[in-house]
């Protein structure tokens, strides 16, 4: 009887020892991923941060949802909050010394996937430089990895419903509800130089120039009755009416009006 006691005793004593180097070693482990931080010296206020190792095997990086514009080689794993993630305050993506292992290429700030897990919505912010300025951009980017016009869907802005609204796509908008405008109308400058008849080869990223006058092209060519542009090599307003291009008669300001600018 003193035997088995005694052996029973060293056993559940091995198994506490082991439970507690066991939970010691998780503890450690979970310090990696979960880690207090005090929000400046000897304050008394602490901050949080979570993150995931560095796993270039890991099999969601297989995925071009995943991966696509990532270096698995550089970037963490997804950290996954596996509920609703709320905040009182704010959702911030900032920059970093190896910001373009952080967010996709350095730009994307957001994506939202649709149900067939390809189609998504992106924020992004300064891959272009236009007019003299970085450029913020959003669109719907479809389920074609390219930059053609059948890459992009619609994105509505104004409500839910529809045939109302306001629709943007990448080389067209359409408007359904009335547009008021506060500032003046200028009207498509469009001569020769701007119009190209035969789409570019390759990406149009890549020969963004060509393929604009490509898109002025098509624009005109299959524009409704009521479209109207600015023939800068002819110096007249055009308007398309029953299928025919035809100049808009102008005349001299009255020598009664008279502006500043």
């Amino acid at each position: 009887m003193k035997v088995i006691s005694f052996v029973t005793v060293l056993t559940l004593l091995v198994l506490s020892i082991a439970s507690f180097g066991q939970a010691k070693v998780e503890k450690q482990v979970a310090r990696q991923y979960f880690q207090l931080f005090e929000g400046s010296p000897h304050s008394d206020r602490f901050r949080i941060e979570l993150k995931s190792d560095i796993d270039s095997t890991w099999s969601k990086w297989t995925n071009r949802g995943y991966h696509f514009g990532f270096d698995p080689t550089l970037t963490p794993m997804y950290t996954t909050v596996n509920g609703i993630l709320s905040t009182p305050y704010m959702v911030q993506v900032r920059g970093n010394q190896n910001e373009k292992n952080k967010k996709r290429w350095g730009f994307h700030v957001f994506e939202g996937y649709a149900k067939d897990d390809k189609s998504r919505i992106t924020l992004l912010v300064n891959k272009h430089i236009e007019q003299g300025k970085p450029v913020a951009e959003m669109y719907y980017y479809g389920t074609e990895y390219n930059h053609s016009t059948l890459a992009y869907n619609w994105f509505r802005i104004g409500s839910d419903v529809r045939q109302h609204s306001f629709l943007f796509g990448r080389d067209q908008a359409i408007f359904y509800g009335s547009l008021t405008l506060s500032n003046a109308l200028t009207l498509g400058r469009i001569g020769t130089d701007d119009i190209r008849k035969e789409k570019p080869e390759g990406d149009d990223e890549q020969n963004y120039e060509e393929s604009a006058k490509h898109v002025n092209y098509q624009s005109l060519k299959n524009s409704q009755d009521g479209t109207i542009f600015y023939d800068k090599d002819n110096d007249i307003v055009v308007i398309k009416i029953e299928g025919e291009w035809r100049k808009l008669a102008t005349e001299p300001q009255p020598s009664t009006i008279k502006y500043d600018f």
